[in-house]
């Protein structure tokens, strides 16, 4: 099996062209809403700079300059999602306030204390180590900047998580295949994906690497009844 970033960079690059529209569609409308309280987490404003890492074509790191007037720099490893994040930075007229560099969250080009806060969406089941990667965000961001992320949950009550278990297992596989080929193995992909990483201590776990990494005021909140969760702290 290829390690996580090149399977992420392979699943997808052939849905990038449409990512925004079946994303919403095959969450039931709530993937945009999740990264709308995302941003409301982010504290920065015009002067700041904010980095949004996995950036993806540039959903959050839009809502992210309209909402604060900072200044953005997205990245991500995907020249496909990167070239429709180009195009929607483009129609948004904000191409003077978003920057947009390719790159891994693992190791990325920046310096220490660089950025005012620091956004990213469903990032660490991509990588090969959660820990070190939590370690390598909080280092661009300086001391009191908040840190905040998006990724999909595991419904903790046993209806909920039974109705998510049914759809990952076979609504969503079904409805990727009528879309394409790309999203058939999107549909396949994501149950195991996220299952595997709350495996062997659930979100504490995930919890744990961020509190390992030096960030502080840590708070989390479930959405949808646990199919999104978003995770917010500071940098000490």
């Amino acid at each position: 099996m290829p390690p996580p970033n090149k399977q992420a960079k392979a699943l997808f690059a052939p849905i990038a062209p449409n990512y925004d529209r079946y994303a919403s569609l095959l969450s039931f409308g709530q993937d945009p809403r999740w990264r709308r309280f995302l941003v409301s987490r982010i504290e920065a404003g015009p002067g700041d700079t904010v980095l949004d890492v996995a950036t993806g074509t540039a959903a959050v790191a839009i809502e992210i300059a309209r909402r604060t007037g900072a200044h953005v720099v997205g990245i991500d490893q995907s020249p496909e999602m990167l070239a429709r994040a180009r195009e929607r930075i483009a129609r948004a007229d904000l191409g003077e306030r978003i920057e947009l560099r390719e790159g891994r969250a693992e190791s990325l080009p920046f310096d220490d204390g660089s950025f005012a806060a620091l956004s990213f969406t469903y990032l660490l089941r991509y990588v090969a180590d959660p820990a070190a990667t939590m370690s390598e965000l909080a280092r661009v961001v300086r001391p009191g900047g908040v840190i905040a992320s998006l990724e999909f949950g595991v419904p903790p009550r046993p209806l909920t998580r039974a109705a998510w278990e049914l759809y990952v297992r076979m609504g969503l596989p079904a409805a990727g295949a009528l879309v394409s080929e790309g999203w058939k193995d999107v549909g396949r992909f994501l149950g195991p994906s996220i299952r595997g990483l709350y495996a062997d201590g659930g979100l504490e776990r995930v919890l744990d690497c961020w509190l390992a990494a030096g960030i502080e005021e840590l708070r989390y909140r479930r959405l949808s009844l646990g199919g999104g969760i978003v995770i917010w702290g500071r940098r000490k």
